[in-house]
């Protein structure tokens, strides 16, 4: 790029200084044989006016060099009559023409004039012109590619400059490996096209450093998490392998049914904490979610109550948030002694959702810590009581990811109190 940014700058320099340099040398010709045309009128109208005065002029004296001005005076049939010096050939009578004398080295500019019954003709000679020209072409041979040299090496130098950042920036990057996706590359202190790449690509490793460590995430929860389904699994196999009728007929098939299916909630929810949540540009009815997971629970006998449940639209992902509040209404009913209550309402630019039940509620010391991975509190330990450990943690995955905040408190009903605010 640096070669080919040189190259082109020095093509297009050279081609502007070669145009220029041409229009100047024929400027500059022009403008000096208009400068000796008009003096060669000059002396062209003098001799006719003398003519017309006193008759013709004297004859000039015999020299063996040609003068830089020579005029003749001629009859109307070609005839030289007089001449500034003798000629070996007459001047053409035709004007403005350029013509050869004998014996002169240059080329001569000829103008002719009628006076009376005569035809006077002045030619001056062309050398100014050829020795001006060659004293403006030679500095221009020498200058032009001096100026180029000039040009190419500034711009070698300033795009080298410019790059600079661009090579640091590739270095660095071949430098990350899957292994090491926390370095970034070097911003350059300039607000240009550089620096706005580097941040870009910056931001970049900062996404793909995220899914790695959210791969990464899954790989370890996944294989801590389904050691136990396993092992439950593996167990009432082996009893039924080793001892055939130690189990009662189709306790097995159950032991394998629940554990699996304990095995594909936990593996879909971790592939959710996976995979992360990106909040589409939804119209999303809170409420209508609340009274359906309310009525969804009440069948299981639970009490709900949904008179707090309001009017509340947010924008979002229906699917995402609508696992947001299955879970919350899960965990409420997993922990509830028999009551539960849903409550739904706008307040100011945001929306809240608050589920509360009548358990044991969430100590104080475990109210961070509760929305963590895994985590189950020391009343719920269990896997049947306690559930997977996950739903806390994927509310909090998308709420965050929706511009939202969630968190835990104690409820008027005696156990916990979640308030999820999102924006609407």
């Amino acid at each position: 790029m640096r070669l080919r940014t040189t190259a082109v700058a020095v093509l297009v320099v050279a081609v502007a200084l070669l145009l220029g340099a041409l229009a100047l040398v024929a400027l500059m010709r022009a403008s000096l044989r208009d400068g000796l045309e008009a003096t060669a009128e000059q002396r062209a109208t003098g001799l006719a006016e003398q003519i017309a005065v006193s008759g013709l002029p004297a004859a000039g004296p015999a020299d063996d060099e040609v003068d830089d001005l020579v005029w003749q005076v001629a009859s109307t049939d070609g005839t030289v009559l007089r001449a500034s010096q003798p000629l070996r050939e007459p001047l053409p009578t035709e004007d403005r023409r350029s013509a050869t004398i004998e014996g002169a080295d240059d080329r001569y500019l000829v103008v002719s004039s009628d006076a009376q019954d005569y035809v006077v003709s002045v030619a001056v000679s062309l050398e100014e012109v050829a020795d001006s020209t060659a004293a403006l072409v030679t500095p221009l041979v020498v200058g032009v590619p001096a100026l180029l040299l000039l040009v190419g090496g500034t711009v070698w130098v300033v795009a080298g400059r410019a790059l600079a950042p661009i090579e640091r920036i590739r270095r660095e990057v071949e430098e990350i490996t899957g292994d090491r996706l926390d370095r970034r590359v070097p911003e350059p202190r300039s607000r240009d096209e550089v620096h706005r790449m580097a941040r870009t690509m910056n931001q970049m490793l900062g996404r793909l450093e995220d899914a790695r460590d959210r791969q990464q995430r899954f790989v370890a929860d996944a294989s801590h998490e389904l050691r136990s389904p396993l092992a439950s699994i593996r167990q009432a196999a082996e009893v039924a392998r080793d001892h055939p009728g130690a189990l009662p007929e189709g306790d097995l098939a159950d032991a394998v049914l629940e554990e699996s299916a304990r095995m594909q909630r936990l593996v879909s929810q971790l592939l959710l904490l996976t995979r992360g949540v990106a909040a589409a540009p939804h119209d999303v009815d809170l409420d209508d979610l609340a009274l359906a997971e309310a009525r969804r629970v009440a069948r299981t006998g639970l009490e709900v109550d949904t008179a707090g449940v309001g009017a509340g639209r947010v924008r979002g992902d229906p699917t995402a948030l609508g696992q947001v509040v299955r879970n919350l209404v899960d965990n409420a009913a997993r922990h509830a002694e028999g009551q539960v209550a849903v409550a739904v309402r706008s307040a100011g630019g945001s929306v809240e959702l608050v589920v509360e039940d009548d358990g044991l509620g969430v100590p104080v010391p475990a109210r961070e810590r509760v929305f963590e991975r895994f985590v189950r509190l020391d009343e719920a330990r269990t896997r049947d009581a306690g559930g997977s450990g996950l739903g806390l943690a994927i509310v909090k995955e998308i709420v965050t990811a929706h511009g939202g905040t969630v968190a835990v408190s104690s409820s008027a009903l005696g156990g916990a109190r979640f308030v999820v605010r999102l924006p609407s």
